[in-house]
């Protein structure tokens, strides 16, 4: 009786180990199972990767707005390329206008002498009126006389002659065949035609130069008529 019930109860422990140690192993093996999550789940999270840097301005902007300036820079460069040509053709002009600026001052410091011949002691020009032009035009021809010898004194010709002793001919008279005039207590014949543009009744004046006597009128410079002493 005591064998049956030492049976039964090992029988029943036995029982109750095949009950438990599978459930035992089966809870051993859901940790160890879990174990490997709770790891993964321990490691730290991957570090974002850095975000690629931003490429420059030139490279992001569209290429229709990288050729738009590139027009852009060009057309500044022609316009910087033009105002120097321009600069240029303005300093050329100045020195072309000073160049010309010169000889207009080196013009009239040529012509200065002669304005200055022309204005010096000159007496007012007479009026001439239709009679005097037409008296001027029905003198006769000048005969001309050969070169005489005969000479003024210094004396008389200081007080009567030379510039600042200006006369008037008049009408020239004929003696002995050839035409005269007389002025300063001496006679006159002319060696030199009457020129053109010249009047009897202009204001002249008789000067000595190499040698010679000279007709000459202050309205007419350069002008001259040669003459000679008839003693």
């Amino acid at each position: 009786m005591k064998h049956t019930v030492a049976l039964l109860s090992t029988g029943v422990l036995i029982l109750l180990l095949g009950a438990v140690v599978p459930a035992f192993a089966q809870e051993r093996h859901e940790e160890e199972a879990k174990a490997p999550k709770q790891a993964e789940q321990a490691k730290p999270e991957k570090q974002a990767k850095p975000e690629k840097q931003a490429k420059p301005a030139k490279e992001q902007q569209p290429k229709s707005q990288q050729h738009q300036a590139k027009q852009q820079q060009q057309g500044q460069q022609k316009q910087e390329k033009a105002q120097q040509q321009q600069a240029k053709g303005q300093e050329k002009q100045q020195k072309a206008q000073q160049q010309q600026a010169k000889g207009q001052e080196k013009q009239q410091k040529a012509e200065q002498p002669k304005a200055m011949s022309r204005q010096e002691g000159s007496s007012p020009r007479p009026q001439r009126t239709a009679q005097d032009e037409a008296r001027q035009r029905a003198e006769p021809a000048l005969r001309l006389s050969a070169r005489g010898q005969g000479r003024i004194p210094d004396d008389r010709f200081r007080a009567n002659f030379g510039r600042g002793h200006e006369f008037r001919i008049g009408s020239p008279t004929m003696v002995d065949g050839y035409s005269r005039f007389q002025y300063g207590g001496f006679w006159f014949g002319f060696v030199q035609p009457w020129p053109d543009g010249w009047y009897y009744t202009d204001d002249v004046y008789i000067d000595y130069i190499d040698g010679e006597y000279f007709v000459l009128n202050p309205y007419y410079p350069g002008v001259r008529i040669a003459i000679s002493v008839v003693l």
